[in-house]
């Protein structure tokens, strides 16, 4: 299995960027070329992932190079609890934490954005006791999400989910680079009849 994280940084559209480095039409090219080669390997899987879609280069999004287009939302309200237990187990909690009511607090919150509350939550607990603090308390949580917010809004789900249909069709757009244009095409066929 073959992760590339950022893909968007590795792959971005051509023709985008004006004064566009020769260089990165190169990198995109090889990296084209390699995705065609990968078919013939039956046990490699190539996953790419991006928080900005849009600037991959469509024709990386073509069947045959990466055939399918998962869009992984936030966690719903069961793996934020989760994340949070996950957050949380090294940290000592006062009997009133709810992780439940926590994460049914914190929708749209991505697994980073429950990590900054935690750890805010442990520094808010640290600023109101003189001495290291025994446990992190509710008022902790709760002063902590006031001063946080989800990094995902209701907008770009939106305009996520609006996204990855016009990812498939520009990926079915491209057209193949070649050297036989329509007219010779026409030609050929003329001449065989």
């Amino acid at each position: 299995m073959i992760f590339i994280d950022e893909i968007d940084s590795l792959v971005p559209a051509r023709g985008t960027a004006g004064n566009e480095p020769q260089v990165t039409a190169r990198v995109v090219n090889t990296i084209l070329a390699e995705m065609d080669g990968m078919e013939e390997l039956n046990s490699i899987v190539v996953i790419g992932a991006t928080n900005r879609p849009a600037l991959i280069d469509p024709a990386l999004l073509r069947p045959g190079r990466f055939d399918e287009l998962i869009y992984v939302g936030p966690p719903d309200e069961a793996g934020r609890e989760h994340i949070l237990k996950i957050h949380t187990a090294n940290m000592p909690l006062a009997k009133d934490v709810k992780l439940a009511e926590i994460a049914a607090k914190t929708v749209r919150y991505t697994g980073a954005d429950l990590e900054d509350v935690v750890r805010r939550a442990g520094l808010n607990a640290i600023r109101r006791s003189k001495t290291p603090p025994k446990t992190v308390n509710a008022a902790d949580f709760t002063d902590a999400l006031a001063d946080s917010r989800a990094t995902v809004s209701e907008q770009m789900e939106e305009e996520y989910a609006k996204m990855k249909g016009e990812l498939k069709r520009k990926a079915l757009e491209v057209k193949p680079i070649g050297f036989i244009w329509d007219g010779m095409v026409e030609s050929t066929r003329e001449s065989k009849h």
